[in-house]
């Protein structure tokens, strides 16, 4: 349970309501942050629009890549709400969600591309206290994919840290999104514990 409850949908006013019904229709349940957030009105209406925005601008990357790099964040973050619903992005993007079990190994992994590996140790650098991303890292992230495309990445792994960062404190817990199949995603052993679905 959150340590600020949501507002449940019974409790809703009416354009809440139908922020509810819309994001149950796309997603298939009413993500848990938003009912949260909720009881901030101005900061839901922000953090909604932010995060429509950020994703209609996020089309240069391919969506492997980004979703690995922010998938990545979540599991050394150890954010089993961010697990959970990130595994969820990928199996709809028909992403290999199998592989996620090997992302500790992904430098030597034949389960990732290149590509991939650069991303998830950009993910890695950007989340470490402090970061630890290079000029020569970013060199190699522009030479492969572009400076505006490295800005995404950017973009995308510091908004999940902003994520995970708030969804852990605000003690959100994964919400089933992938039938319990995130809970079987391993997180460092230095994260914070991850639930199993049924406590």
């Amino acid at each position: 349970m959150p340590r600020i409850p949501g507002i449940p949908t019974k409790e809703a006013g009416p354009l809440l309501r139908v922020v509810y019904w819309y994001a149950k229709r796309r997603l298939g349940a009413v993500p848990e942050p938003f009912t949260v957030l909720a009881r901030n009105r101005k900061l839901f209406r922000a953090a909604a629009r932010h995060e429509m925005a950020t994703e209609k601008a996020s089309k240069l990357l391919p969506n492997n890549v980004r979703e690995l790099a922010v998938y990545r964040v979540a599991q050394q973050l150890g954010c089993s709400w961010c697990i959970d619903f990130g595994t969820m992005l990928q199996k709809h993007e028909g992403l290999d969600i199998e592989r996620l079990m090997k992302i500790d190994d992904y430098e030597t992994s034949p389960a990732y591309s290149r590509r991939e590996r650069m991303a998830i140790a950009y993910a890695d650098a950007m989340s470490a206290i402090p970061t630890r991303a290079t000029d020569e890292q970013v060199a190699e992230l522009v030479a492969e994919f572009g400076q505006e495309a490295v800005l995404e990445l950017t973009y995308q792994i510091g908004l999940e840290n902003m994520r995970a960062r708030m969804y852990s404190a605000l003690g959100l817990r994964e919400q089933g999104f992938t039938s319990g199949d995130a809970c079987r995603i391993p997180v460092p052993a230095d994260a914070p514990a991850v639930r199993s679905a049924g406590e």
